[in-house]
Parts: structure tokens; C-alpha cells; sequence
């Protein structure tokens, strides 16, 4: 399962827009959103969102910032990252 939908949603872009800022007419374009999308794609799609690719498929709350804004959590390992500030 992948995000690119919720993305869509929180950025406020259509299926229609982003399949146009890539090249892509809208019925391949979700087709390949809806589950045979490559890397490739998924490349392609994350750098025309302007998200690391990983952020289309993590959970809200792992892209979700932080209410400190100090801290992030990593994709590989799901645990927060504090960042010090001095």
C-alpha cells in the first residue's frame, strides 16, 4: 500500500495535475498509483511530488512532524531522532 493518494490530498494536487507534470496521461498514471508501478515510477512519481521516495510509503505518522520540531523519525527503524540545537 502507498501514499501517493494521501499526498495528493495534503498538498492540495490533483491525479490530473500531477500525471500532466509528469509526462503521463491520468488513466496510466493511476494504474501505476493503484499497484504496478516499478521503482522506477515510484522514483519518478516521489520527484514530482518532491518527496524522498520512502515518504510514499511510510505511515502518517512517521511524515508527520513533530510538536517540538526537533525531532524526526527514521524510516529505517521507526525510532525518533533528536536534534540538538546549540
Amino acid at each position: 500500500m502507498n501514499r501517493i493518494k494521501d499526498i495528493l490530498k495534503e498538498r492540495g494536487i490533483t491525479i490530473n495535475e500531477l500525471a500532466e507534470k509528469m509526462g503521463l496521461n491520468r488513466v496510466t498514471l493511476s494504474t501505476q498509483i493503484n499497484g504496478t508501478a516499478n521503482i522506477a515510477s515510484y522514483e519518478k512519481i516521489a520527484a514530482a511530488l518532491n518527496v524522498p521516495m520512502w515518504q510514499l510509503f511510510a505511515s502518517p505518522e512517521e511524515v508527520r512532524p513533530k510538536k517540538d520540531g526537533l525531532s524526526i523519525t527514521c524510516p529505517h527503524c521507526g525510532k525518533d531522532i533528536n536534534i540538538k540545537v546549540e
